[in-house]
């Protein structure tokens, strides 16, 4: 019997994307990688409670490098550019389940989604 899958994922010039609504419904099932700068992640947008702050370049490589292939990542940004090629990255590793997060922190405060560090 195979395992259902944790989201309905749409593909986006070859990226796979999950809904800010997806992801808030699906918190704590998954292991959350915001992959802005620092003064982003504290910054006017802020963050998602439980994201961990990995940025792209050297520091995305080694988490890439040591994390488990086939957790539950939802990679993050301020749009949604970045966290895509972090997915693709991390599809190219051999990670089976990345998914960026359409729209990044912009669509997730234009829904009203709880941040944290910022407004609730």
């Amino acid at each position: 019997m195979s395992e259902k899958p944790l989201f309905t994922v749409q593909i986006n010039e070859g990226v796979p994307e999950i809904t800010p609504e997806q992801l808030f419904s699906h918190l704590g099932q998954v292991t959350l990688i915001d992959v802005r700068r620092p003064d982003e992640y504290s910054g006017e947008l802020s963050h998602i409670q439980g994201a961990r702050l990995v940025t792209l370049g050297p520091d995305l490589d080694t988490f890439l490098d040591l994390h488990d292939k086939n957790d539950h990542v939802v990679f993050i940004c301020r749009s949604g550019a970045r966290s895509g090629r972090a997915t693709v990255a991390s599809r190219e590793r051999g990670y089976t389940n990345t998914f960026n997060l359409q729209g990044g922190m912009l669509l997730w405060n234009q829904k009203q989604l709880p941040t944290a560090g910022g407004r609730s």
